[in-house]
Parts: structure tokens; C-alpha cells; sequence
């Protein structure tokens, strides 16, 4: 039996495994983009909880630019987040100045409010 055969209504071509033809398929290449970790967050989430969004985005060749969108969305809104509670809450240059202890206690609480926004808002939906 011939190792490889293509079929010519189709155009698609076989490649023998054992004792059985299966199809030479592959998706298209995709250009390549560095995902952040809320793309990342992302994708674990609709891996576990929508697989068929997942299956769906893979298959047609756009998860890689369904994920880029997501990390610059998320990354967008939680440096805005971080502005505007750190702006709200008083925490300046001049109380990182004065007294790091506190300051550093504040940026942790305002990131983790801000994270958990993000996550809510964009990454588990």
C-alpha cells in the first residue's frame, strides 16, 4: 500500500497509519502574538468551563486573536482601575515618601480590588 494518496475530488491528501488512511489536515498559520496573563486566565477558564466556545474560537483560527483582545482589554482596565482607587484613596508619591509601610498595604488592597474586578468583569465571562 502507498504511504501517502490524495484524493482527487477532494484535494485532500492521506497519509497511511497502520492500516488505515487518515487526513493530512492542519489549521492555517497564525501570526504571532504574545498573550499576557489575563489572555492566559482567559484561556483556562473557557477551556474548562466553554468548550464550546473554545472548540469553536481554536477551529476557526481566531483564539489567538480572541485572547490578545481579552489580555488588552483586562490590562487596560486594571491600570485605570489602579489610577482611579489609588487616586480616590489618597495613596500619593508623597505617602510612599513618608511612610512605604502603609503605602505598600494600600497599592496591594487597591491591586486586589482591581484584580478581582478585572476577573469578574472580563476574565470569568
Amino acid at each position: 500500500m502507498k504511504q501517502h494518496i490524495t484524493d482527487e475530488r477532494t484535494g485532500i491528501s492521506y497519509t497511511l497509519q497502520g492500516d488505515y488512511y487518515l487526513p493530512d489536515l492542519k489549521l492555517p498559520e497564525q501570526p504571532k502574538v504574545e498573550i499576557g496573563i489575563w489572555g492566559k486566565r482567559h484561556l483556562r477558564y473557557i477551556k474548562q468551563h466553554h468548550k464550546i466556545r473554545y472548540t469553536n474560537l481554536l477551529t476557526s483560527c481566531k483564539l489567538t486573536a480572541y485572547l490578545a483582545d481579552i489580555d488588552e482589554q483586562a490590562e487596560d482596565m486594571f491600570f485605570r482601575l489602579v489610577k482611579q482607587l489609588s487616586e480616590k484613596e489618597g495613596v500619593t508619591e508623597q505617602l510612599k515618601a513618608d511612610d512605604q509601610m502603609l503605602w505598600v498595604r494600600k497599592m496591594n488592597n487597591i491591586r486586589n480590588i482591581a484584580r478581582n474586578v478585572v476577573n469578574n468583569e472580563i476574565i470569568l465571562t
